[in-house]
This record gives structure tokens, sequence and C-alpha cells, in this order.
């Protein structure tokens, strides 16, 4: 397997900037996603990688040989599609086997890697069966055991799981993560699903309109968002942002919403008397309190999920969520009060949007 190293990468159509140098390393024998909403540029940076766009300016490197006018057969890459791509009028069998009749490959170790790669994705059975045969999930190993029995360097998934219902993508999901362990493969993923992004990921990379908000281990990215963008779209649900002032009232620092609502602040944060911030939580952090302690709100929606509670509430003309492990009998409309926990505050300057 091999690293990729991607180093000041621009992508132009006619006059309209989409990719705005990305810089993003991506060491050997690691999964790495690229995540972000639609338009970002994660999949128009994931084909540059596959040598399927052709880079404005920059360098793209594989395994330490630059591949920026190397044809996508010559990189030793093989790419999963949303789509899955296989071609309808090939069995299974064949449809794995393409790449390796393309490359004229002695026929024994064709049957024999395909074999293997079959035993590894469970296909077996299925190899003398047509794509239409299948399901969606039994289609997209297909298209996964194609891309194994090129042995390449890096592997490269386009949105893989996003044609497949919500409980096949969860044992997708779990599928294609032991597949990297069993493989040592170096990754690529590109998703806009940050679930995804979270549960299989070494590193995610979080983009948005061509440029890298924040890159990091999962739980980095979840405990220490450097910006606003990060912390609402990392994190389901999202971190609540409740914009404020700081102010100082002897020892004790807090941050005052519209005036008659405090919230407490750690007294050593790094902000002048009457800055405006956004004071982070996230659901999980908040705790019922008395009506005396904590903030009004007004109870709007209330989703169980058997092992939590998610309370979608009215404040401040805005919403707020709160998750709790407990289970309460919360009504719409009903008036409860929260109070946050000191140590799962976020600070952020509502001018730049970056974390304090």
């Amino acid at each position: 397997m091999a690293s990729v190293e991607i180093h000041g990468v621009r992508k132009s159509f006619g006059t309209v900037e989409v990719v705005h140098g990305i810089d993003i390393s991506v060491p050997d024998q690691s999964f790495t996603v690229l995540v972000g909403p639609s338009g970002c540029g994660k999949s128009t940076l994931l084909r540059m990688i596959a040598g399927l766009e052709e880079i404005s300016e920059g360098e793209i490197s594989i395994g330490g040989r630059v591949v920026n006018n190397v044809p996508p057969k010559q990189r030793d890459i093989a790419m999963v599609f949303q789509n899955y791509a296989l071609y309808p009028h090939m069995k299974v069998f064949d449809n794995m086997a393409f790449s390796l009749k393309l490359a004229k490959v002695d026929p024994n170790t064709i049957e024999s890697q395909v074999h293997k790669a079959a035993s590894i994705l469970n296909l077996e059975e299925y190899l003398d069966r047509f794509p239409r045969q299948l399901s969606g999930g039994q289609r997209q190993r297909v298209a996964m055991g194609r891309a194994i029995v090129r042995d390449p360097q890096v592997f490269l998934f386009d949105e893989p799981l996003s044609n497949l219902d919500a409980k096949l993508r969860v044992q997708m999901r779990t599928e294609i993560r032991e597949l990297h362990q069993r493989l040592n493969s170096t990754s690529i993923y590109v998703t806009h699903d940050q679930i995804e992004a979270m549960t299989m990921a070494d590193q995610i990379v979080v983009m948005r309109n061509g440029n890298i908000e924040q890159i990091g281990a999962p739980l980095d990215l979840y405990d220490y968002p450097q910006n606003i963008f990060v912390a609402g779209f990392i994190g389901s649900p999202a971190m609540n942002l409740i914009r404020g002032t700081l102010q100082r009232r002897g020892e004790a620092t807090e941050i005052a919403i519209n005036g008659d609502i405090v919230l407490p602040l750690p007294s050593d944060i790094a902000a002048a008397e009457g800055a405006p911030l956004y004071y982070g939580m996230r659901p999980e952090h908040w705790t019922l309190s008395s009506d005396t302690l904590g903030i009004p709100v007004d109870v709007a929606v209330v989703e169980p999920t058997g092992a939590d509670t998610l309370v979608v509430c009215r404040f401040e003309g805005g919403e707020l969520q709160a998750s709790f492990s407990e289970r309460h009998a919360f009504k719409p409309g009903q008036r409860i009060h929260l109070a946050p926990s000191l140590e799962g505050i976020h600070l952020f300057n509502a001018e730049n949007e970056q974390r304090i």
C-alpha cells in the first residue's frame, strides 16, 4: 500500500474555482474520510486523485510518485462508485474479473484472485448470478470485490452507501471497515454523512466550499471543533449554538443572552468584557434543573429512541436540543429548565466564528 500526499491542489471549471488550494496527507494504511455538504468539492477532489479530473494547480503523489500526468489505469488505484457501475450483461465472476482480463492476467491467477475476494465478501454462492439477481448490498459487495482483485495501492470510495436503506448502510459500514483492517489498505472515502465519517475514519477531512475546515481524528473533531461550521456539522444531533455577550461580575464570568438570561463560563476565558460569543453545548451535556437554575425552554417535540430521549425545545425564538439517557414524560408546550455542564462548554468568536 502507499500514502497519498495532496499539496496546493486547485480545480477550476472555466473561470469558476471549486477547490481552493487543498493540502492533505493520507498516511499509509489509514482510512481517511472526506466529509462535507453537497457541492463542497469532496467528490471532485477524489476524482482528481483517481485521475478522472485534471488538476488545475498543485500536486498529488501516490506512494511517493507524482501522478498529475499519469493516466488513471496506471495510478494503481481502485475506485468504488455510488451507483456500483456493474456490467449488467456479465455475471458476478466476470464483473470481478474484468480488469484482470483486460490486463491479460493468467487465467489461473484470475480464478484464484476472484475466489479469494468472493470469500472475503461472502459472495462465493453468487458468482454465477447476474447483477439484476442481487440485492443492493450484494451489488455493492461485487463492486468492492472488483476493486479488491486488483490489489491496488489505494482504494477510493465515492459515497458507496448512499443508495442503500438505513439498516443496510449500518451493516455495510461495518463490512467496509472490517475489509480495510483485513487488507491493511490505504482508503479514501467520500460521504456527506457525518455518522459514516465518525464511525469509519482514522482521519476526517471536513470540507466546505472547496476549502478544508479541519482535519483530525473523529473524537478530536467532536470534542474540539475549530469553528462554528465543524461544531454544527460533526455530531448528531448537532451542537447547540447560542449567541450572547461575555460579562464579568466579581469573580464570575458569564455569557448574557438578551440581557436577562446568563450562563456560566470558565473564569480563564481569553475574551474581553462585552465580546460577542457563541456558546456551544452538545445535547447530551444539558441536565434538568430546578425552576431557579438553568435556562427556561419550552418543549416542542419529544423523540424517544429507546436508549435516549431527544427533546427539541424552543428558546429565545430559536431551537435548542437536549438528549437524556433517562426517560422523561415531557409534553409539547411544557416549560422545563436546562443547566449546562461546565466541562461541555465550547466558545466561539461571533465575528470570525473561530474557537476561543
